[in-house]
């Protein structure tokens, strides 16, 4: 265990987190234990805060740094769990029939982890299942990406979401990595915390965007290489196009899409209709920042329901709506200012 200063982390559904800490190498001792332990991409990367585990996964780069009067410091960087599955490929064609998609994940992770010096120790529930089947082939010679293609499938018509949590196991207290699966969504925790503003949100976000919006649609997949003698063309999805939009009165807006290894119509096809419907109303992520000596938060609530209230003069009327949170950041105290966490939220 090694001492850290100004640790900030955040940890998202859908996104890989990251975590900043620096660690102060005030004599030769502690500089040694750091540079036996951080042996960067090799080394597990936990944080905790008291008898829990808020954080965990792997430092990929670090910066040593001295200041005008000779102190020394080494900033980390690390990424989730998540992070190690884009550098695995799949050298070895995966292929399913009618499987259900938590089995293809469950199948792509056990694959990574049958190969020496692959597995990194994350679990998984073998019994979940989502009630979607799906027919996959990753083939060896495009060299896909693990990661890569979990988010392509969890993005299909019909998907799911998944992360890799961290958690300390209540009955032997050892340190877990676990694959966590929801379809169509994540969700967890039964009681519903309410933040308002005024109140424990000391700031809030709210993004409003046009430019992800799109009303037309087509997606473009592999290219058919088979024939030689042949001009090669990637496979095409119809066109769609959101004529309920259009008869509304919105302007025509075209967007596309590419999903470079797949070959399947069906599947393209799949992917394109799970674009357009989120291009034609897309998600508004707001965010709200709380203080947290003012309410007891922790990466647990990932997936969870809160109640926002925000009564201001552009919500005169006041605001008071539910919404699950995608994703949380921890930053730490500074001067004038406690530790805050700002909520990434979505409707619930």
């Amino acid at each position: 265990m090694l001492p850290v200063n100004d640790a900030s982390f955040d940890d998202y559904i859908g996104k890989i987190g990251t975590a900043k800490v620096t660690v102060p190498l005030p004599n030769r001792g502690i500089a040694a234990r750091a540079r036996a332990a951080l042996d960067l991409g090799r080394t597990a990367m936990w944080i905790e805060r008291g008898p829990d585990i808020w954080w965990g996964g792997i430092p990929w780069t670090a910066d040593l740094a001295s200041d005008e009067r000779g102190m020394l410091g080494l900033q980390v960087q690390a990424a989730g769990w998540a992070s190690y599955l884009d550098h695995r490929a799949i050298f070895h064609t995966q292929q399913g029939t009618a499987v259900d998609q938590f089995d293809i994940v469950r199948g792509l992770l056990a694959y990574s982890a049958s190969l020496a010096g692959g597995d990194i120790g994350i679990e998984w529930d073998d019994e979940q299942l989502s009630g979607t089947l799906r027919d996959r082939t990753y083939r060896r010679y495009d060299q896909p990406r693990i990661r890569e293609v979990i988010d392509q499938l969890a993005s299909v018509e019909d998907g799911f979401e998944w992360r890799i949590a961290s958690y300390r196991d209540p009955g032997s207290g050892r340190r877990v990595k676990r694959l966590q699966l929801g379809a169509p969504v994540i969700r967890t925790g039964e009681t519903e915390i309410v933040l308002d503003h005024p109140g424990p949100i000391r700031s809030y976000g709210w993004p409003i965007d046009a430019t992800v919006r799109a009303n037309v649609w087509q997606s473009r997949g592999a290219s058919d290489n088979r024939n030689q003698t042949q001009e090669s063309l990637p496979l095409m999805t119809e066109l769609l196009v959101d004529e309920e939009q259009l008869a509304a009165g919105w302007p025509r807006l075209d967007a596309t899409s590419d999903y470079t290894t797949v070959t399947d119509p069906g599947t393209l096809a799949a992917h394109a209709r799970a674009d357009l419907a989120a291009a034609t109303n897309p998600q508004t992520i707001p965010e709200v920042t709380v203080a947290l000596d003012r309410v007891a938060l922790s990466p647990a609530l990932l997936g969870a329901t809160v109640r926002v209230r925000i009564r201001d003069l552009w919500w005169a009327e006041g605001l008071d709506r539910r919404y699950r949170v995608v994703g949380l950041a921890i930053s730490p105290p500074l001067r004038g200012r406690p530790e805050t966490a700002k909520l990434f939220l979505e409707a619930a």
